[in-house]
C-alpha cells in the first residue's frame, strides 16, 4: 500500500527534513507543495543541481502540487493565465529533475458569479490545462487535475465536471476526498476513471476544513481499499493520527 503526506503539514522545512521524516515514520510517498521560498519551482530550479541528489538516497515516491497561490488557469486575464501555464511547466521541469511520479494542479475559479463568466472561465481553464498537459506528455510526466469544494466559483466542484475536465484535457484525476465530501456524496469520485492518487482529510460536509480523519462526517468505511493516498493536513501530528486510523480501516477489509 502507498501512503504519504503533503508537506503542507511541515511547511518551510527542507527537502532532506521532509524525506527523513517520511522515511522515519514509515511513509512511502510524499507530496511536495510547490509554494514558498525554496519549493517554488522557479527558485528550486536555480539551486545547485546537486541538491536534488538527496532524493536518490530515499526509497520514496515523490509527487508535486503545482503552485496555486495567485494562480488561475481560468482567469479572464490573459497575463494571469500565461503565468499560470508558465509555473505549471516549471513544476513539470522540477518533476523531471527529482523523478516525481505525478503533479497535481487546480482547475481554477471565477470571481464574478455569473453563468456566462463561468462558461468563459471553463473554456480558458481547459485551454490552459490542455497546453500544460501536452508539455507534460512531451516530458514524460503525469499531470493530474484536482476536484474542488462544492462552490459555484470553483471548477471541478462535482464528479461530473471533474470527469469532463479530465476527458477534455486528456489528464489524470487527483481525487480530494475532503473536497468531494462537500458535495454530499463521495462515492462518484471513488469510481472515476484515470485516478492518479487521492488527497485525504475530513470535514463537516459543508466546507473544506482539513480535519483529521474521524473529526468530520466522512463515512470512513468508504475508504476501504483505496491506495496511493496523500494525507493533506496542516499539522504533522494529525497526519500521524489520520495515518493510523486509515491503516486500521484497511485491516478490516
Amino acid at each position: 500500500m502507498k501512503i504519504g503526506f503533503s508537506t503542507l503539514s511541515l511547511f518551510m522545512r527542507s527537502f532532506r527534513e521532509w524525506l527523513e521524516t517520511a522515511s522515519d515514520d514509515g511513509f512511502n510517498m510524499m507530496e511536495i507543495l510547490c509554494e514558498g521560498p525554496h519549493t517554488w519551482p522557479r527558485i528550486a530550479l536555480e539551486y545547485d543541481r546537486g541538491a536534488f541528489q538527496v532524493f536518490e538516497s530515499y526509497d520514496m515516491d515523490i509527487y508535486l502540487h503545482a503552485p496555486t497561490i495567485d494562480m488561475n488557469p481560468a482567469s479572464l486575464n490573459p497575463g494571469i493565465r500565461e503565468e499560470t501555464l508558465t509555473q505549471i511547466k516549471e513544476t513539470i521541469d522540477l518533476a523531471m529533475e527529482i523523478g516525481a511520479k505525478a503533479i497535481t494542479t487546480h482547475p481554477g475559479l471565477i470571481h464574478r458569479l455569473e453563468d456566462r463568466v463561468r462558461e468563459m472561465g471553463k473554456y480558458y481553464s481547459i485551454e490552459t490545462l490542455t497546453s500544460a498537459n501536452r508539455y507534460a506528455e512531451d516530458q514524460g510526466v503525469t499531470l493530474s487535475v484536482e476536484n474542488m469544494p462544492n462552490r459555484y466559483a470553483y471548477f471541478c466542484n462535482n464528479a461530473q465536471e471533474h470527469a469532463y475536465f479530465t476527458e477534455k484535457c486528456d489528464m489524470k484525476a487527483t481525487v480530494d476526498l475532503g473536497h468531494a465530501n462537500t458535495t454530499g456524496d463521495i462515492k462518484p469520485f471513488l469510481f472515476m476513471e484515470n485516478i492518479s492518487y487521492f488527497h485525504l482529510s475530513d470535514n463537516n460536509g459543508e466546507k473544506d476544513q482539513h480535519l483529521s480523519l474521524g473529526e468530520g462526517n466522512i463515512d470512513l468505511n468508504l475508504l476501504k481499499g483505496i491506495d496511493n493516498v496523500i494525507i493533506e493536513l496542516n499539522n504533522y501530528q494529525n497526519v500521524l493520527k489520520s495515518r493510523d486510523i486509515f491503516l486500521k480501516i484497511q485491516e478490516k477489509r
